[in-house]
């Protein structure tokens, strides 16, 4: 579980610790990774943004120096990376081989992290980040062989999601009525098509602008595409219209609690995906609403989840469509 890497404090698990041991050399079970790209989280990308501008790529490189590994201390949150397999222990359960470009499906809040050319390819402006460095994973880590057919970014784009489609489509009940907010996203979009593929009878597609609006109709992954600030609650739930039986919140910005669980019926289920998510705001604001519904947290993490979203992105034309577009 890595407790061996933690510097401080004592006694806690690598994603609580403030510090944690980057160093390059393997203790048993490890595996060290060649940083090729982090891909930061969106909410810990959007605050690093708003408050740094130009200065971003000094604060990344900060916390990463300061912290032994990417994690934002305003959202808590961190992304994932990509990079090639350099060295595997013996007795590594992972499977993993020297050679192996692979995407790393845990959190950079609890991987030891070490960048060696200061993020000099990065222009402070995507989300994906040009890195040289070494990453550490445990043998309680997850990594998945990146696919060959795809463009190493899109599929750390698809990767970086993938718990957001697997948990939708476990939610999803057939002929479910579904609100997916910020559904012309990344995380969006695939829970759209995965909660499709679960037998949705209705998809409302919940985005903040006609821009996204245009891209997501054009798309075809809901049956309803509504325009509404997700932070405004009663312009969401009456944006959205009939209460939904499942609401997926895809935003990366704070505030949209509220707005989710108005637009779920009684009974129903909120499914949080955000890391701008505030879980004591959620939990109090339903119980101030007096809303009885099933909130759970997306964890990043169910069985299956790679492939699942690598295949709806291969199956759908829409999700592709979307995907390559903010590429572009």
């Amino acid at each position: 579980m890595g407790l061996h890497r933690v510097l401080a404090p004592t006694g806690v698990l690598p994603q609580a610790a403030e510090r944690l041991d980057a160093s390059p050399e393997l203790w048993p079970g490890e595996v060290r990774i060649r940083v090729e790209r982090l891909n930061l989280d969106a909410a810990s990308f959007r605050q690093l943004s708003d408050q740094y501008g130009d200065a971003i790529k000094a604060e990344v490189l900060a916390i990463i120096e300061s912290r032994g590994k990417m994690h934002n201390p305003v959202t808590g949150s961190g992304g994932m990376l990509v990079g090639v397999v350099d060295e595997v222990t013996p007795d590594s359960p992972l499977g993993l081989k020297p050679g192996d470009r692979v995407a790393t499906l845990v959190s950079l809040t609890l991987t030891p992290l070490r960048i060696t050319d200061g993020l000099a390819r990065w222009d402070g402006r995507s989300e994906q980040v040009p890195a040289e460095g070494h990453a550490i994973l445990f043998a309680r880590s997850i990594a998945a062989v990146l696919p060959g057919d795809l463009p190493v970014p899109l599929a750390l784009s698809v990767m970086d999601v993938c718990g957001a489609p697997a948990l939708t489509r476990r939610v999803v009940k057939p002929g479910s009525a579904v609100a997916v907010i910020g559904a012309a996203g990344k995380s969006g979009s695939l829970s759209l098509a995965a909660a499709r593929r679960a037998g949705a009878a209705r998809l409302v597609g919940v985005v903040p602008h006609a821009r996204e609006a245009e891209a997501l109709t054009s798309a075809g992954l809901a049956d309803e595409v509504v325009i509404a600030d997700a932070r405004d609650p009663v312009a969401l739930a009456a944006a959205v219209g009939a209460p939904v039986d499942v609401t997926v919140v895809c935003v990366d910005v704070p505030g949209c609690e509220h707005g989710s669980i108005l637009a779920t019926r009684d009974g129903g289920t909120v499914i949080f995906f955000s890391m701008a998510t505030s879980f004591s705001a959620a939990a109090l604001g339903a119980e101030g609403l007096a809303a009885d519904v099933t909130m759970l947290v997306g964890n990043g993490y169910t069985p299956g989840h790679a492939a699942l979203a690598l295949d709806l992105f291969r199956t759908s034309a829409g999700v592709r469509a979307l995907f390559e577009g903010r590429h572009a």
